[in-house]
């Protein structure tokens, strides 16, 4: 079996010294990965709401492969969230397994927690989650920071991912200076420049107009073509429509998987 420690990893993009593009760099390192990229054994998730216990998430059993593009959906309540955030990594479940990779998520401390997060996961929110009083520049660079890694060096990482979402030219640029569409592409770069095994986006066109938006979905139908797995969590149908399959929740369960619907899916072809 092939090697996937993150050290292993480390040292395959080293070798890569003078790679076509960066798309390249990605998609090697997305080769070394398991078949399955997340799997959830029966997961359930409470919360204390005063002297009551409230089940928010139902003996949850789902499987993403490497390199699929998946959606989320499901109605205000449904378990959305709370699900991102325990695939993200950000919240702890009570029950069942969960696999990232060949890595169970259990119980980790807040270092080793932040370290996959860090170092195998993108997050693309909504709301963008840039820093107002940094450039764009500084924005996608910041990962690299905790990374250990050079201003200069980092600065220069980061103008290349800036120029492959289009906004080379904006470098320069704060957040109140742009549009919803430019921050969600700087907040892409940012997910990108630690070269993730996986994306999660949580409502990532919510705040867009409906051009922006399919704008938005090809910049990610790109990324997941490198061979990157890409969760989208999504109350709208045609950006669902842009992935390969939708899982669907209700009331913290998993009440259906829409099964690939090949060439003849109106979105498929910008998603394969």
């Amino acid at each position: 079996m092939p090697d996937r420690s993150p050290a292993a990893l480390c040292r395959m993009c080293r070798m890569m010294s003078r790679p076509r593009s960066l798309w390249l760099i990605v998609a090697a390192r997305a080769s070394l990965l398991s078949p399955s990229m997340l799997r959830l054994d029966k997961v359930n998730k409470y919360y204390r709401v005063g002297t009551h216990s409230l089940h928010v998430l139902r003996d949850i059993e789902l499987e993403v492969a490497d390199g699929e593009f998946v959606s989320i959906m499901g109605a205000s309540g449904s378990g959305k969230s709370t699900l991102l955030n325990i695939l993200g990594i950000l919240d702890d479940y009570d029950s069942g397994e969960y696999w990232l990779g060949d890595t169970m998520i259990r119980a980790l401390s807040e270092r080793q927690a932040a370290h996959y997060r860090n170092r195998f996961i993108g997050f693309v929110f909504q709301s963008f989650n840039l820093l107002p009083f940094k450039t764009a520049l500084e924005n996608v660079a910041l990962p690299l920071y905790y990374q250990g890694i050079t201003r200069r060096k980092r600065n220069q990482i980061a103008g290349q991912y800036l120029e492959r979402v289009g906004l080379r030219d904006w470098a320069d640029h704060t957040p109140s200076e742009m549009s919803g569409g430019q921050k969600q592409r700087v907040a892409i770069a940012r997910a990108l420049i630690g070269k993730p095994r996986l994306i999660l986006a949580d409502e990532p066109t919510g705040a867009l107009d409906s051009e922006t938006s399919q704008q938005i979905m090809d910049l990610l139908s790109e990324i997941h073509r490198t061979g990157i797995t890409v969760l989208v969590v999504t109350h709208d149908a045609e950006v669902a429509a842009r992935t390969q399959r939708t899982i669907r929740l209700r009331d913290g369960k998993v009440v259906g998987t829409d099964a690939p619907a090949g060439a003849s899916h109106p979105g498929m072809q910008a998603a394969t």
